[in-house]
């Protein structure tokens, strides 16, 4: 027997790195998905993580057939058992450093005119949301008062990964986006922290302190994690700005301060990790260093990572008996009470007298999509939870309360499900019966800052055409900046350009790089999200074939203008004297008449119509009676007369 058991064992290690390879493939294969499909990453990696855990245990329960259960048993996952006592420190590693990264997203700076709004949202509708939240939790799921506070702390959070998707899809004002973008950003660290208050209550309570004691190791703990992050943040980034730290061991050195100080900070006050890490992320993110490229780097891999494998292991968890929960009443009714009385109380009264429209309002109240820091806290607090039941001289009354804490997954599972497939259907339509929509305009980010491109801007801007100049390099952005056109300086494929770049201002892309790699992949990046009609490049040769233009719409992006020219001849044409020329053509003035007034060298650019704009391709032909031509070709000179 004893040497069965030890088989067992040897064989339960040797599929371990089997299950964490199997987590892996499923959380970025589901990311890639998403990107692919342009659907919610959070719920295709819920599917996989369903499919993977409860279904196949499900299967396993029938006993079908020895070799064919052998198979599936190596395909299924049941992390607690998998990764028996690493599970729960594991998972709460992960959470630090899922933290850690919306800490760092935090610039305060960034919050621009949205400040005053999302202050409100936090300050105002999040304690509000909180205190409604422990009431539905208490009285409706029929959760223990204190679990309660914990439940209804944790769910003020809005994913920003997933709300920043449902804003490129919508194509929001730029106020209400900004609004709902930082209060994602904002809130994902509060509600945590919020989770985090209400299990020190409970660990305290156990240990039979006074509520004043209670209170007063509740504000010591947040003041010691605080100062705990603020201090380790500002000295990390002191190391890198005096250059005693090589480049190459930037990252990895981040990654070793995040846990260090988690763990550091848990083992001198107990359960204060989480936010030393979000402070450490904050005063990061707020400090001025020279890695900042580094540190983005940093949460686009090992944060992606972490996220997808958390997110697959906590759906995992679930059994059939919880799954079977989901369809309670009790569930049920704390879903919609969260979405539909929650939330539209606490957005109501926080922007009373705020300036916000009642639409925008209406707008901000019912879209609140929860993401994966809400499931990824709730998780480790309900392990938590867990182990706090077994602790030694409690009584039968307490241990039965904290074990209903084993709700705390199905709940956010739940709502996270509900708010996102909600949010996903009504934003688009809630956005353009509510006259918040901005897909009437038309706006052209141009990738890529030099004289062509900014003589470009001009001519759009002269034609009431909003314009949004990105590039990587800060002093190319001066004359766009001196000219007065909005800029984004950073990387527009980056994840940070998820949060800063204001989407909402634009529904065309040019990219004008000298780079016709680049070019193709951004524009393979904003096909999804804007249309492969609306993503046009610069070519990297001069072409004007029919087979060109295949590959361009197939691969990367249509190529910009009628005769193709490569960015090589727009330079060089720029600087033997052309420019651009808006032209309205009509009946009496048709585009013959403009072509042979500017020589058959001209270049089409595009042709703004009531209807929107219309960028020209090589070897498309033109049929356009009214309308605005922008073109490109020499400038002739003017005859004695002026004409």
């Amino acid at each position: 027997m004893a040497e069965s058991s030890v088989e067992i064992a040897h064989h339960a290690v040797n599929m371990l790195p089997f299950k964490i390879a199997l987590i892996g493939a499923l959380g970025i294969g589901a990311q890639w998905l998403a990107w692919k499909l342009q659907r919610p990453a959070i719920v295709l990696m819920a599917i996989a993580g369903l499919i993977f855990g409860p279904l196949l245990g499900a299967v396993l329960g029938f006993g079908i057939w020895e070799p064919i259960d052998n198979v599936v048993s190596m395909f299924h996952l049941d992390p607690v058992n998998d990764f028996g006592d690493v599970y729960r420190p594991m998972i709460g590693l992960a959470v630090a450093i899922i933290l850690f990264e919306g800490g760092m997203t935090l610039r305060f700076k960034d919050l621009g005119n949205s400040a005053h709004a999302v202050g409100r949202m936090v300050f105002i509708a999040a304690p509000i949301a909180w205190a409604l939240g422990w009431y539905a939790a208490r009285y409706i799921a029929g959760l223990p008062s204190d679990i309660s506070v914990m439940v209804g702390g944790l769910f003020v959070v809005t994913g920003p990964t997933v709300i920043m998707p449902l804003l490129r899809q919508a194509h929001l004002k730029s106020r209400p986006a900004n609004i709902l973008k930082w209060e994602g950003i904002v809130n994902d660290p509060v509600g945590a922290l919020f989770a985090v208050g209400g299990f020190e209550f409970i660990r305290f309570t156990l240990e039979g302190a006074s509520m004043t004691l209670v209170f007063g190791k509740l504000i010591f703990a947040a003041v010691f994690g605080t100062v705990v992050g603020i201090v380790s943040g500002y000295g990390l980034a002191l190391a890198f700005r005096k250059g005693h730290i090589p480049e190459y061991l930037k990252a990895p050195v981040v990654l070793v301060w995040v846990l260090a100080i988690f763990v550091l900070a848990n083992a001198m006050a107990d359960e204060t990790g989480l936010l030393a890490v979000t402070a450490m992320g904050m005063t990061m993110a707020n400090t001025k260093f020279a890695a900042m490229v580094e540190m983005r780097r940093f949460k686009e891999t090992i944060a992606i990572m972490l996220v997808s494998g958390v997110f697959v292991i906590l759906t995992a968890t679930l059994t059939p008996e919880v799954l079977i929960q989901f369809f309670s009443f009790k569930i049920l009714g704390f879903v919609l009470a969260m979405m539909f009385i929650v939330r539209p109380i606490a957005v109501g009264i926080s922007t009373l007298w705020s300036g916000i429209s009642w639409r925008e309002s209406l707008l901000l109240s019912l879209i609140a999509p929860r993401g994966v820091v809400a499931v990824a806290v709730a998780g480790l607090f309900a392990a938590e939870l867990t182990v706090l039941a077994q602790t030694p001289g409690l009584t039968a009354a307490q241990q039965a309360a904290l074990q209903q804490g084993e709700l705390f997954v199905p709940l956010a599972f739940a709502l996270v499900f509900a708010t996102v497939l909600f949010a996903g259907f009504a934003i688009g339509p809630m956005s353009k019966a509510l006259g918040l929509s901005s897909e009437s305009g038309d706006g052209v980010l141009i990738v890529g800052a030099n004289p062509w491109s900014l003589g470009l801007a001009k001519a759009l801007k002269d034609m009431g055409i909003g314009v949004l100049i990105a590039d990587t390099n800060w002093r190319r952005l001066r004359d766009a900046r001196l000219e007065g056109f909005s800029t984004f300086y950073g990387e527009v494929l980056s994840e940070n350009a998820d949060y800063r770049l204001d989407h909402s201002a634009f529904n065309h892309l040019i990219t004008a790089t000298p780079n016709d790699a680049y070019n193709a992949l951004v524009c393979v990046e904003f096909a999804p999200e804007l249309g492969r009609h609306r993503v046009f490049q610069v070519s990297g040769q001069d072409k004007s074939d029919k087979d060109g233009d295949m590959i361009a719409f197939t691969s990367r992006g249509r190529t910009l203008s009628s005769r193709g020219r490569s960015f090589d001849a727009f330079t060089a044409d720029w600087w033997n004297g052309w420019r651009f020329k808006a032209t309205n053509i009509s009946e009496e003035y048709p585009l013959k008449a403009l072509l042979d007034e500017r020589g058959e060298n001209v270049d089409i650019i595009l042709v703004k119509r009531e209807t929107g704009l219309e960028f020209v391709q090589p070897g498309i032909s033109i049929k356009a009676i009214k309308g605005t031509v922008l073109t490109f070709g020499p400038v002739k000179e003017r005859a004695a007369d002026g004409k």
